[in-house]
């Protein structure tokens, strides 16, 4: 894989994709409609998905692709693939809360090891360089000239002290009765993607998640954290968190900074 070029597409096509939703999140209305399972799509999934899709494959027609939208695709038995939720935090995005992202990730051997977060309404985006290391960039964004970047490092934390973050629309009370196991000096809820984010940027230490996610939905957030020296581990046995798995579901997991001395529920 040509790095360099991997990182200019999946920013550029964020970009494109976070353009077009906002102008749908802009729009005095929306429809929203229910997918098979239940959960909700608009217009934005579906206009940022062809934008990316489209994108990905004219850019990587040889490397498999899955993604949330078009989930039925069979990436299961390829080491490598690309992954996209194109619009993560639906139901922020319908709430006009801001907190949903636009995520593209590229996985070998089950690990993310490249990806872009981009929160349009919140004018961040994140991303890992061609030489993995993750960064920020500052707005307003140019889809043909990179801004200002700055390479992003979780904290150091005190584990007398700790800063969690937790899903704004998915948090539970076996969330925090895990919460609750940790010295925490500060409590803040996220949707999205984000969470993983602010775990890179050094704004909180700790999130875990222990409730359904799929692998596109963590995908990106994932990449970024492990190019800011963070982890990702399985809630159950605290082993790294993989991709590829069958039927693309999540187990609970936790992501961290490394310095936090993980406990078991």
């Amino acid at each position: 894989m040509d790095f360099d070029k991997l990182t200019q597409v999946m920013r550029r096509l964020a970009l494109e994709a976070g353009d077009r939703i906002m102008e749908i999140y802009d729009s005095p209305d929306f429809e929203v409609r229910s997918k098979s399972d239940d959960s909700p799509v608009t217009a934005a999934d579906e206009a940022a998905d062809a934008i990316i899709s489209e994108g990905l494959r004219r850019a990587f027609p040889d490397v498999a692709l899955v993604t949330e939208e078009q989930s039925g695709t069979h990436a299961e038995t390829a080491n490598t693939f690309l992954i996209v939720d194109p619009l993560d935090g639906t139901k922020e995005f319908i709430k006009r809360r801001g907190d949903f992202t636009v995520n593209i990730a590229y996985v070998v051997d089950g690990e993310p090891v490249r990806g872009v977060v981009y929160a349009p309404a919140r004018s961040r985006m994140f991303f890992t360089r061609a030489d993995g290391a993750s960064v920020e960039e500052q707005g307003p964004f140019d889809k043909d000239n990179l801004g200002t970047l700055e390479e992003i490092s979780v904290s150091r934390p005190d584990n007398n002290a700790l800063l969690v973050v937790a899903s704004k629309s998915h948090r539970d009370q076996t969330t925090d009765d895990y919460i609750d196991l940790y010295s925490v000096k500060d409590m803040k809820s996220a949707g999205s993607s984000l969470k993983f984010c602010l775990i890179a940027t050094g704004e909180a230490d700790l999130y875990p998640r222990l409730g359904r996610t799929m692998e596109w939905d963590t995908a990106a957030g994932h990449a970024v954290l492990n190019g800011a020296g963070g982890r990702v581990v399985r809630f159950d046995d605290h082993n790294p968190l993989t991709y590829g798995k069958d039927g693309f579901a999540n187990p609970f997991f936790i992501a961290y900074s490394p310095e936090v001395d993980l406990l078991r529920e």
